[in-house]
C-alpha cells in the first residue's frame, strides 16, 4: 500500500506572534458555526433533533459556567485569607442552602468557597438564632407564615429547577407545609428580589519605602509576663 504524503501547509513568517489572536478567532468561528447549526436543529420538525439541540446548548452553558467559576476561584485562591472579601450573613445562608441541595460535606463546602470546615460547623450550630444580631440571616425577614412559604418555594425552584409545581407541593407536604400546586405555580412566577449587595470602598494601603539608612524605623511592642507583672 502506497504511503500517503502528508499535506504541508506553508506558514507565513512571524505566525507565532499571532497565536493568541488566532486562538480567539478560532473559538469565535466555532461559536458561530455551533450557533448556526443549533438554530437549524431547534427549528427542525424532528422532535429528537430539537431535544438534541437543547441538550447540547445546556451542556455548552454548563461547560462555560464551570470555566468562569474556575477563573474566579483561581483569582480568589491567590489572595491571602485575611485579604479575601468576607461573605455577608445573607450569603452564609445561601451557601448552606447550596450545600443541602448538593449533599456536600462540610469539607467540600469549605473548599468550594475558600473557607474552613470549622466555619461551616459554626454556621450550622447557630442557624436558629433570631434577631438582627443573628449570625446567619435571610435576605428578607420572615416573620409571617406566607413569607416562609414564598421563600421556600422560590428557593426550591432555584436550587432544584427540574422540579415542577406539583413536585414542589409534594415535597413541602412531606415537610407538613401544605400548598396547592396552583399556589406554588403563582409563587414561582413571582420574581424574588435580589439580595442586597453592600459595596466595600477600596482603601489604599500605606507603603513606606526606605530611601537611605535609618530613614524608616519599625517598633514592635510586645507584652511579656514576668514575676513582677507585665
Amino acid at each position: 500500500m502506497a504511503a500517503v504524503e502528508k499535506l504541508k501547509i506553508p506558514l507565513p513568517k512571524g505566525w507565532t506572534g499571532h497565536v493568541r489572536s488566532a486562538g480567539l478567532h478560532v473559538i469565535g468561528l466555532a461559536q458561530f458555526a455551533t450557533a448556526y447549526t443549533r438554530s437549524w436543529s431547534a427549528n427542525s420538525p424532528n422532535e429528537r433533533m430539537r431535544l438534541k439541540a437543547e441538550n447540547d446548548r445546556f451542556e455548552a452553558e454548563v461547560a462555560l459556567l464551570k470555566e468562569e467559576i474556575r477563573i474566579k476561584d483561581a483569582r480568589m485562591a491567590r489572595l491571602e485569607s485575611r485579604k479575601r472579601p468576607q461573605y455577608p450573613p445573607i450569603e452564609w445562608m445561601a451557601i448552606l442552602e447550596l450545600r443541602a441541595a448538593r449533599s456536600w460535606s462540610k469539607q467540600k463546602t469549605a473548599n468550594s468557597f475558600h473557607l474552613t470546615a470549622d466555619t461551616i460547623t459554626t454556621w450550622m450550630r447557630r442557624l436558629d438564632e433570631s434577631g438582627p444580631e443573628a449570625l446567619v440571616q435571610l435576605p428578607e425577614p420572615v416573620n409571617k407564615f406566607p413569607d416562609f412559604a414564598r421563600y421556600s418555594v422560590q428557593r426550591l425552584k432555584l436550587l432544584c429547577p427540574s422540579m415542577g409545581k406539583v413536585q414542589i407541593a409534594g415535597v413541602l407536604a412531606r415537610a407538613s407545609l401544605h400548598l396547592g400546586s396552583t399556589t406554588v405555580g403563582r409563587i414561582i412566577k413571582e420574581q424574588p428580589a435580589p439580595p442586597p449587595v453592600r459595596e466595600i470602598p477600596e482603601t489604599d494601603e500605606r507603603h513606606v519605602t526606605a530611601k537611605h539608612p535609618n530613614h524608616v524605623w519599625n517598633v514592635d511592642l510586645t507584652t511579656v509576663p514576668i514575676s513582677g507583672g507585665f
